[in-house]
């Protein structure tokens, strides 16, 4: 199966709740959505007496997602599923599309009920390698953006990697390699294994995400899933894949990756400098969606397929109308009709020469009816007369 979606609530959309995002997807035609968790407002407090004996994800009007003996200590993934007890301390956020895990729970209901696919974004802004304070913050945002897309239904924790460290580029990327494995270790005991980590590339050269750093990752970590992120893709190796051979070799390698299954990102790229570039609406962009669709019109496997543009669902709709025009082709060349045989040749045969028709009598010219007869003249009367 394939779905088409937005990467966040429709710009069309009158309420700006995310259950309304979802009904207007569905309404709109699509079955996808990526969920923005952009904004992150952690508070940490002690435990209130009303909430003692509670679960967790049972207290109303609070996203818990820390549960710690002191404010520092590390924070047991194990301490989310027992009850709080007094002089713990919690950690809760502040989200705008979600106010508990009652809430979550209701928006998962309708995601499902619509046929809506969800996944979730991560915080833009990662940095393992800067000071202490930005690597545990990035780490927690990431486990956070777990937990919130449990409680949805979603099935992928969509994240970069962040820049990559003052040393050697391969030092770096094996510390970030590293970090990922323990955030999917994270989420598979969390979560269940319902959450997966999926790993976008960047089209900076100086942050974590090149086409062979993603894919040695996804084959390195059991559980990771590639994102096929095609205008970051083209940013970094500045092409617009318009050679349907190469994009064909790039859409295999990243299926083989994720295992079967392909989550992919689109929107129209511009390029400016070496490493300068925008994410522009799809008509605009150097990178097309034609080619590909008639890749994806040729697949075997599920697709997801993300409309980063500036246009969101418009774009989204956009994307599923050239894939099902790719659809129509492939289907009308599978099923047209054989071509007609050409005609037999007919066989050589002796011309038989037919006998000329005979001539009819020349017929003698009738009198004109309004022309007298001419008459012969009177001498020759006389000598007429002269015979007898």
């Amino acid at each position: 199966m394939i779905r088409f979606g937005p990467a966040g609530i429709p710009l069309s959309c009158k309420g700006r709740t995310l259950r309304d995002g979802i009904s207007d997807v569905h309404h709109l035609g699509l079955t996808a959505m990526e969920v923005q968790f952009i904004k992150v407002n952690p508070l940490t407090r002690v435990v209130l007496e009303e909430e003692v004996g509670k679960l967790p994800f049972d207290v109303p009007t609070q996203l818990m997602v820390e549960v710690g003996e002191t404010a520092r200590e590390a924070a047991d993934p194990a301490s989310l599923k027992l009850p709080l007890k007094r002089r713990q301390n919690v950690t809760g956020l502040t989200w705008s599309l979600a106010k508990d895990y009652a809430d979550l729970a209701q928006t998962r209901a309708l995601a499902r009920a619509l046929d809506v696919r969800l996944s979730l974004h991560a915080p833009y802004y990662v940095d393992f390698f800067g000071s202490e304070e930005a690597r545990d913050r990035s780490i927690r945002q990431i486990q956070w953006a777990g937990l919130l897309a449990s409680g949805l239904g979603a099935g992928l924790d969509v994240t970069h990697l962040g820049f990559y460290g003052g040393g050697s580029r391969a030092d770096s990327v094996h510390d970030l390699s590293q970090i990922a494995r323990e955030l999917e270790s994270w989420l598979q005991r969390v979560t269940d294994g319902q959450v997966h980590l999926a790993v976008e590339p960047s089209g900076h050269p100086d942050v974590f995400g090149s086409r062979e750093e993603v894919l040695e990752l996804a084959h390195q970590i059991r559980g990771i899933v590639p994102v096929l992120n095609l205008p970051h893709l083209a940013a970094r190796e500045r092409s617009t894949f318009s050679d349907t051979i190469q994009l064909q070799a790039l859409v295999d390698q990243f299926v083989e990756a994720s295992r079967g299954d392909l989550y992919l990102n689109f929107s129209g790229v511009e390029f400016y400098g070496p490493t300068e570039f925008r994410l522009t609406p799809i008509k605009r962009g150097l990178v097309r969606f034609d080619n590909l669709a008639e890749i994806l019109a040729e697949r075997d496997y599920d697709v997801t397929v993300i409309s980063s543009s500036p246009l969101l669902e418009h774009d989204g709709m956009y994307l599923k109308l050239l894939y099902e025009r790719a659809l129509s082709r492939r289907w009308t060349k599978k099923h047209a009709p054989p071509p007609k045989a050409p005609p037999a040749p007919a066989k050589a045969s002796v011309p038989v020469k037919k006998a000329a028709p005979a001539k009819a009598p020349a017929a003698r010219p009738k009198p004109h009816p309004h022309r007298p007869v001419a008459r012969p003249s009177r001498p020759a009367r006389k000598r007429n007369r002269g015979r007898r």
